[in-house]
């Protein structure tokens, strides 16, 4: 009965005081999902996760959950949903059942893509335990964020995202604040490749660490959600010791989309980390508010995208693997977003005039063939292709790709997924209906509903990274992560330009091929946060530098570096930049030659 929340006020009326009865229910704390699935991906936009049924254009099965009302009685419904693709009927198109009994109308494809509450009648409930059911109709991503029952017909809840959180909270019983879940001396936001190796080599020298990840399963892009596969190497370091954590978790290279998601190792890295006595994990909990004490972090907090019950994880230091900069974002830090101007930074690869350019979202996908044939419908709410143009291929790479400044990668997060999927059923709608000699047996396998980002926020540290640093292979004193990927920097392909110019969901790229070379220790804390190291795509680089330091074995040693350095700074009590200016020879000299628990003396307990 955790899944639901009962509010019940007192209302003033026009001719005398009644009981108004309320019932609050979030969509992704039903008791049995079903085949729905629950996304965060737009957390910081809606303040809340929601359910979706993601079924590649066959209906999913039903979600339900138990309810108890108030009391028996007339109630008003109202379902928080949207139509994702109002072009100009989109296919989400779901029901709601009471007791088995359909709402009269449906939901999910009204025409409009922007989240609100929608009216969905009288219902007369004769028992106080009820079972609300969502049934998809589709398969084809029909979404809902909440329901909420009211014996008010005027009483129709708030709309604007900051004031319905004000309200969910009320209604959700958080307004006693989160509970506590424990200190740390080192709190890791984010749980993709970076995070994990910065917890476990913080933890391996003795450090208490949390890890917390808004997702099921820890590998970020590099997860069965996502399926990236690892690039950059780890064998060219000018410190060959830095690394072997990322071996650790690596699990071979199934390449971008693989089918099979066992090949992207979820299981193994949850084992590893699970097997670390010194890391708290938390997964399925997005960080979305911070406690600040001065240019200090102090806490931050999460909330369970299921459950909905917050937590406060009250840090030492803190690390934010995000690849968003979401917590350096929230507690202020100084970053970078888009592209710097050629006269900023002296970059030949830099554009002329600074923009907000960044690198695009991917959703993979990948079809199987089949010993029979098989339909999937026209999808005239898609992006629609020709025998002139469409791509001919029964899976994805990385080339699928929106965003490239037309869309912002962090708040139109959904917007670029959903736009995403547009063109991948489209296009294979196009290919199973015109193409029948080469797809008829092919079936969809598998379709991300969790974007693959590449760029959004750059925190900025002492040091900014740039094309200079990586061309001329500078060594700075304090070079601790060898990186080997080549300048990479996505744009528009140029045909799917011409064809959906402003819309992109193709790239392609030139690879300017580099020496392996180092990033700077100093590129991996924040310059205005004095306890906030970071890892992973959001560190300080330019827009240009970004292109090559992205990838995620490179970001796995940063992960590592950033557990190193916080050791160091516990053990000498110092900031992250103190670990530069006070303690470098110590931090380098673990670089060289990574120590762990095992090896190394605890850290006297004070």
């Amino acid at each position: 009965m955790r899944k639901y929340i009962m509010f019940i006020c007192l209302l003033l009326g026009m001719s005398g005081t009644y009981a108004q009865e309320k019932l609050f229910v979030e969509a992704e704390s039903f008791d049995d999902i079903g085949g729905w699935v629950i996304d965060q991906q737009s957390f910081d936009v809606l303040f809340s996760s929601y359910l979706m049924a993601h079924g590649m254009g066959k209906p999913v099965a039903d979600a339900s959950t138990t309810v108890r009302f108030p009391k028996t009685g007339t109630y008003h419904v109202w379902v928080r949903t949207k139509d994702w693709a109002p072009f100009p009927k989109g296919p989400g198109e779901f029901r709601l059942l009471l007791n088995g009994i359909p709402l009269k109308p449906t939901f999910g494809a009204n025409g409009s893509d922007e989240w609100d509450w929608h009216y969905g009648g009288e219902v007369e409930i004769r028992k106080e335990e009820t079972t609300l059911t969502a049934q998809d109709l589709t398969g084809f991503n029909g979404r809902f964020d909440a329901l909420y029952f009211t014996t008010d017909k005027n009483d129709t809840p708030p709309n604007d995202h900051e004031a319905l959180l004000a309200f969910r909270k009320q209604l959700l019983n958080l307004t006693e604040g989160p509970k506590d879940a424990g200190e740390f001396d080192l709190v890791v936001v984010g749980g993709g490749i970076a995070g994990t190796c910065a917890a476990i080599s913080a933890s391996r020298m003795g450090l208490k660490v949390a890890l917390i990840q808004n997702r099921p399963v820890l590998g970020g892009n590099n997860s069965s959600e996502i399926r990236v596969h690892l690039m950059g190497r780890v064998d060219q370091n000018h410190y060959p010791k830095l690394g072997r954590i990322v071996r650790e978790l690596d699990n071979g290279d199934p390449g971008n989309g693989n089918p099979d998601a066992d090949r992207y190792g979820d299981e193994r890295k949850l084992a590893i980390v699970r097997g670390e006595p010194n890391i708290s994990l938390h997964l399925n909990t997005h960080v979305y508010d911070v406690e600040m004490e001065g240019n200090k972090i102090r806490a931050v907090i999460g909330r369970d995208i299921a459950t909905n019950q917050e937590f406060r994880f009250e840090g030492t230091y803190f690390s934010d693997c995000t690849g968003d900069g979401t917590l350096g974002y929230l507690a202020g830090a100084e970053y970078r977003w888009g592209r710097e101007s050629r006269e900023e930074t002296g970059e030949s690869l830099a554009p002329e005039k600074a923009d907000d350019f960044t690198l695009g979202t991917s959703n993979l996908w990948a079809s199987l063939a089949k010993d029979k044939p098989s339909d999937f419908p026209e999808t005239p709410w898609a992006i629609q292709f020709s025998d002139e143009y469409h791509i001919d291929d029964h899976k994805a790479d990385w080339q699928w790709e929106t965003g490239f400044g037309n869309f912002n990668t962090v708040y139109e997060a959904e917007k670029i997924r959903d736009h995403n999927l547009r063109a991948i059923y489209g296009n294979w709608s196009y290919l199973k209906n015109h193409k029948k000699e080469k797809y008829a047996n092919h079936e969809l396998a598998w379709v991300a509903y969790i974007g693959g980002k590449r760029e959004s926020r750059r925190l900025m540290g002492d040091h900014v990274l740039t094309q200079m640093d990586i061309q001329e292979g500078v060594m700075y004193p304090d070079g601790c992560v060898t990186a080997t990927w080549t300048i990479d920097l996505h744009f528009p392909d140029e045909k799917n330009s011409n064809y959906f110019r402003g819309e992109e969901f193709f790239a392609a790229t030139k690879h300017i091929r580099v020496q392996p070379y180092t990033i700077p220790y100093r590129s991996l804390y924040s310059r205005n946060i004095d306890n906030l190291f970071m890892a992973g795509r959001n560190i300080s680089t330019t827009h240009v530098a970004f292109g090559s330091t992205r990838v995620m074995r490179t970001c796995g040693m940063m992960g590592e570096a950033v557990g190193y350095a916080a050791f160091v700074s516990k053990k000498q009590a110092c900031s992250p930049r103190e670990v530069y200016t006070d303690h470098l020879e110590e931090f380098m000299g673990i670089i060289e030659s990574p120590l762990n628990i095992y090896e190394f003396p605890a850290i006297p307990k004070n």
